[in-house]
């Protein structure tokens, strides 16, 4: 099993300006999951919350490859319909360069209503807009030369889109997903799969299933890192925080709202989402996860914690692997 990290910075805003500390913070979160051991940091993306956000992931991606050694750096994700196919695929080429091959591009085609209208686009055009997108950003890391393309909504003549990305033939494409036919999706069109941090433990092992078996289906070798997992992590460490922590997570999932329907169980207390408990509850849920095919874990932490981080290193993952624990100490 190897873990990794989802999520992304938070700002405030004060006196009309953006405070950076939310930025300085979760830098140096993702610094020392470096130093730790830990795999992947996948990089939310929003716009027009009113939240302080992230909203410019490929930029922030970036500064964090100049800072960090082994973590592999992705987008979760480019909401394709919103961007320009062609300006999409040169800056994720840019980042896989600078980052020395570490990049994965996470795409999605967008959930969020408001998103859509801020960008006056409909979102009833999303999937469209989202396979010709790919279809374009493929083609401009694949070909030899120049390319001409003319679709529904894109028109490029003889173009050369440069960089080239250091990986080829290009950077891991990741799709988030969750139903089934999304899922099947995935696995016939050579995406790793996300899965997210709402589905319940039954549900993330059927999709898992579900993507390996379409893969065999079609004659693609199946890897269990090809799928990552989300999520949240709150581990307690007397029967004292337990309250607190379920209060946590109820509104957690106030806050997420909608998303959240169909997805979460009748009682927080039967939620099997989250990684909530003591560090021997955490890996319980984690290898009732392993044993499922969920492998490859990606935590949660809205605080972006570095003592977090250290404590689950410490606690956590002695228990799954031979990882750096001593560099938590």
């Amino acid at each position: 099993m190897q873990f990794g990290l989802f999520g992304g910075a938070r700002t405030k805003r004060s006196v009309g300006i953006e405070d950076s500390q939310g930025y300085e913070s979760f830098i140096d979160y993702v610094v020392e999951a470096d130093r730790l051991g830990f795999k992947h940091m996948f990089m939310v993306e929003h716009h027009f919350t009113g939240q302080g956000q992230v909203s410019a992931s490929m930029t922030l991606l970036a500064y964090l490859a100049a800072k960090t050694q082994q973590i592999r750096l992705g987008t979760a994700v480019v909401v394709l319909p919103w961007h320009n196919p062609v300006l999409v695929a040169e800056q994720a080429a840019t980042l896989d360069l600078l980052s020395g091959g570490r990049f994965d591009f996470g795409v999605g085609k967008g959930y969020r209503q408001a998103e859509f209208d801020g960008f006056c686009i409909p979102m009833a055009e999303a999937t469209e807009r989202f396979d010709e997108a790919m279809e374009i950003i493929r083609k401009a890391w694949t070909t030899d030369g120049r390319f001409t393309h003319h679709g529904k909504r894109w028109h490029y003549d003889n173009i050369l889109v440069e960089p080239e990305p250091l990986q080829r033939p290009h950077p891991p494409l990741w799709l988030a997903a969750g139903s089934h036919d999304s899922v099947r999706r995935a696995a016939r069109e050579g995406y790793n799969l996300l899965l997210d941090q709402l589905a319940q433990v039954d549900q993330i092992i059927q999709r898992i299933a579900i993507f390996r078996e379409e893969c065999e289906r079609i004659g693609r070798p199946y890897d269990p890192n090809m799928v990552a997992t989300s999520r949240a992590l709150q581990m307690i460490h007397s029967e004292s925080e337990r309250a607190q922590a379920y209060e946590t997570r109820q509104r957690v999932i106030k806050m997420i709202g909608d998303l959240a329907r169909d997805k979460l169980a009748d009682r927080i207390e039967e939620d099997t989402a989250p990684l909530l408990g003591t560090p021997d509850e955490v890996i319980a849920r984690l290898k009732q996860l392993e044993a499922g095919g969920a492998t490859n874990i990606l935590l949660v932490d809205p605080n972006a914690s570095v003592a977090n981080l250290r404590t689950f290193a410490r606690e956590v993952m002695p228990a799954f692997h031979a990882t750096r624990a001593a560099a938590a100490e």
